[in-house]
């Protein structure tokens, strides 16, 4: 409490508006737990729908390659916005821009609930993601900003178990309502929520704004990165059914990508204010640590949509059971997390790095070895090592990302890495399923060369089935299904083994990157 008063009569002295006291009391909790909610609904919404995909898809009609646009549009449109959250909380301020966003949130949530077909779908997904930007880093600092300054340490936590709790969550709720109510309610539970939280933050927080001034916005830089990523992203999630590069609509989205991100680059570089600050890249630290999180992002991203789109459409799972199956990583991330946290205040964070990124590859190579008679609970072991690998990854990159960053420009580094990072995780999950299909399609292919009349496995089961009762036709499709069942395991398989070599081929870039403790990243969002 000196170290609040001291702050205040600093700034009174500087001539500047006083801050008001932290909170305390009944106030402080009821406040931390609204902000709390608005971390958690933002997070829940990235991961909530990665069970339902095979039931909306089915539910609309559309296959599940394209039901996988409800996870990627919410993502890039996420990422693209996490970029413009510091130019509108210096413009708006932090308790305007953030109130204003879980509103918008809540209506977008409620739209999603009513939408009709996929594209109605997709539309309010995107609106759902580009509004959202603001609510993460706004709850990160409007917590900060109530908690006295001696317990800041306490405010992070609470932000950080708020983001390893909703993943728990979204699958097993998002599994139990879409086997049990209906799809729709994976949105529609977001509008009390939300109301909630507004009404809350609102009359909490209103009177501790912070100041604001007119700052000038990248308006070019912003539309050229809404269209080389979103042309990047269409053709991303689209080529697989369009035939690739056969196609002039992949051809044509294809330079717009790459010209726009040309532009992109060549405008950001010569403008004064950007909206991205590419300056950032001069430091080894920053590039090394962000490229590694990226692709160990993208990797766990891809696996979290693998994982319960695999279980649902040929291993029998319902959501709900699909959903459990992905639970226990988040449970065990949320109780190591704490350890994991002091032990980063004295360990270099490129240890507790390369420990996430080993556990990364013990649970995909696990996973590389699932077969299709697998129980449930081999299915769960790898899912427990993630979560070692989730309590340490985030932060540690986190970490090592913002070392030797200057302050002024921590805001941008946080801006530019979360981008990065998220959009990462949306290409991810456009290509997984597009290799996923490609690979099992190629497995399948090979199973069938091997097949035929002459072979005396296949003869035998066909006779086996027959004798059982089921005609001709009924046998031989039965065993083709289990061919087509087979060669999705083996796609399944290639996929994570390639993805825990790839796990393991970033530990040394992890030190190529100087030395950091956790205690610097903290001080650094703090600040």
């Amino acid at each position: 409490m000196a170290d609040d008063a001291q702050s205040a009569k600093a700034t009174a002295a500087a001539g500047a508006p006083a801050m008001p006291a932290p909170m305390t009391g009944s106030l402080l909790a009821i406040t931390s737990i609204a902000l709390a909610l608005g971390t958690f609904m933002q997070v829940l919404d990235s991961t909530i729908a990665n069970v339902s995909i095979p039931t909306i898809s089915g539910n609309l009609g559309v296959s599940t390659s394209q039901g996988t646009w409800v996870i990627t549009s919410f993502a890039v449109a996420n990422g693209v916005s996490v970029p413009l959250t510091a130019w509108l909380m210096m413009r708006y301020g932090v308790v305007k821009t953030f109130v204003s966003s879980v509103v918008l949130f809540t209506i977008a949530s409620f739209l999603c609930g009513v939408s009709w077909n996929l594209p109605s779908l997709i539309l309010f997904r995107v609106l759902q993601g580009a509004v959202s930007g603001p609510m993460i880093p706004g709850s990160q600092a409007l917590l900060i900003m109530i908690f006295p300054a001696a317990q800041r340490g306490t405010a992070l936590a609470i932000w950080s178990m708020t983001t390893l709790v909703a993943p728990i969550c979204g699958p097993i709720l998002g599994g139990y309502i879409s086997d049990n109510i209906s799809w729709p309610w994976i949105f529609l539970i977001n509008v009390p929520v939300g109301i909630v939280c507004t009404v809350i933050c609102w009359r909490n927080m209103i009177s501790r704004e912070t100041p604001t001034r007119v700052v000038p916005i990248d308006r070019t830089g912003f539309f050229l990165l809404l269209t080389w990523v979103g042309a990047l992203q269409v053709m991303l999630d689209t080529g697989k059914d369009a035939d690739w590069f056969n196609s002039p609509a992949i051809v044509v989205e294809t330079i717009v990508a790459a010209i726009g991100f040309v532009a992109w680059l060549i405008w950001e570089l010569n403008e004064q204010n950007p909206i991205v600050d590419l300056s950032l890249m001069k430091s080894r630290n920053f590039v090394i640590a962000t490229i590694v999180s990226c692709l160990g992002f993208a990797m766990f991203f891809g696996a979290n949509l693998l994982s319960p789109l695999w279980l649902q459409t040929r291993m029998g799972y319902i959501a709900t059971w699909a959903g459990l199956v992905a639970a226990p990583s988040g449970v065990v991330a949320v109780f190591l997390t704490p350890f994991a946290a002091r032990l980063m205040n004295r360990v270099d964070a490129r240890w507790t790095a390369s420990l996430s990124l080993v556990a990364f590859a013990l649970s995909f190579f696990m996973r590389s070895r699932f077969t299709t008679d697998i129980g449930f609970i081999a299915l769960v072991m790898p899912s427990l090592v993630q979560g070692v690998a989730m309590s340490t990854f985030f932060v540690s990159m986190v970490t090592l990302t913002l070392n030797g960053v200057p302050g002024q420009q921590v805001p941008q580094a946080s801006g530019l890495y979360n981008f990065a990072r998220i959009t990462a995780g949306s290409f991810a999950a456009s290509l997984v399923s597009t290799v996923w299909e490609q690979t099992a399609t190629l497995h399948q292919n090979r199973l069938s060369e091997v097949m035929g009349a002459q072979d005396p496995a296949f003869v035998g089961a066909v006779g086996k089935l027959q004798s059982l009762g089921l005609s001709g036709q009924q046998a031989l499709g039965a065993v083709t299904n289990q061919v087509v069942n087979q060669a999705y395991l083996l796609a399944t398989d290639d996929i994570f083994r390639i993805c825990s070599g790839l796990m393991v081929l970033l530990i040394p870039c992890v030190w190529l990157t100087k030395k950091a403790l956790g205690a610097g990243a903290a001080h650094a969002a703090a600040d």
